[in-house]
């Protein structure tokens, strides 16, 4: 008679180009939405940690920003960020979008993770907007790009798949403890406030306002009847950028506040007040002393 099966727990990094789907993916695993997501590349700009408790096994997912040419200090530190990830897990998940063409920087991408120690997963995101051959051709492409130890197709958008990426990656994890309990993220409440708030701007805005932008959490307070008051702090670069996020008669900020607040209180299970500010910060994001104090790290 055999005995019970081994328990299994470890890090799996979630790694590729911009919009590979990744944040989509850890949202449909978790059952949640706590990373943010948008059309916009760069979307991702912290490391997120989820927990997906099973039965015979505890998977924590490192969703990282996406891995891109870097045209100022935070591209660096974002990158960084993500290049990190690929010494020190358990698995390695790299993602491709199955209706982009596998080019050059997924090639990049790929000579990172072949670097790696980790048993590596090669993710087609997607297949719910590309088709069967289509599909079949990306997987031909991208095979070339590594040793992949595995591939699977999915779409997080549809659910498909969803359920036999976690039994894949559970595959590959080692025996290990149940390493965080009940806790189901490594975000705090203020990080996902200024996450929430960036993704509506993110998602209200085009073209170059987006990249410009960043969310600071002034303060979070909680109050003795349960609902919670916030202070947040957009940053953009320019007073031109400033207009287009405050919008005529305050309409653009004050509906990105309404949204924000209505995320918000989904996912906290509380009434929220929120206000915004927006602030016109030349050139932020090669200013090293706010790209850290916005959290995002600086170190090598």
């Amino acid at each position: 008679m055999s005995g019970a099966m081994p328990f299994k727990s470890g890090f799996v990094a979630l790694v590729g180009r911009p919009n590979a789907g990744k944040s989509t993916l850890v949202n449909a695993c978790v059952g949640t939405h706590v990373a943010i997501t948008s059309p916009v590349s760069q979307t991702t700009r912290k490391r997120l940690r989820a927990v997906i408790d099973r039965p015979n096994a505890e998977i924590i997912l490192v969703d990282t920003p996406g891995l891109h040419k870097p045209k100022d200090s935070l591209g660096n530190a974002l990158n960084r960020q993500a290049l990190a990830e690929l010494s020190d897990v358990d698995v390695i998940a790299h993602m491709i979008d199955a209706t982009r063409e596998v080019g050059r920087g997924d090639a990049w991408v790929a000579s990172h993770v072949a670097r790696a120690r980790a048993p590596k997963l090669l993710i087609l995101s997607k297949a719910d907007i590309a088709s069967p051959e289509v599909v079949r051709a990306q997987v031909e492409s991208a095979q070339k790009l590594a040793a992949y130890d595995d591939v699977l197709v999915l779409s997080a958008k549809e659910g498909f798949n969803v359920e036999g990426f976690l039994d894949l990656v559970e595959e590959y994890l080692p025996e290990g403890p149940r390493w965080f309990g009940d806790v189901p993220w490594d975000a705090t409440d203020e990080e996902l406030v200024a996450e929430f708030v960036r993704e509506q701007v993110l998602l209200a805005c085009k073209d170059e306002v987006p990249h410009a932008t960043g969310v600071r959490c002034d303060s979070l307070t909680w109050a003795k009847d349960g609902h919670a008051s916030a202070k947040a702090t957009i940053l953009v670069e320019r007073e031109s950028q400033k207009a287009i996020l405050i919008g005529a008669g305050g309409k653009m900020v004050k509906a990105i506040g309404t949204k924000a607040r209505r995320a918000l209180e989904a996912f906290l299970g509380a009434k929220v007040y929120l206000e915004l500010n927006v602030q016109v910060s030349k050139r932020w994001r090669d200013d090293e002393h706010i790209v850290r104090e916005l959290g995002y790290d600086l170190e090598d």
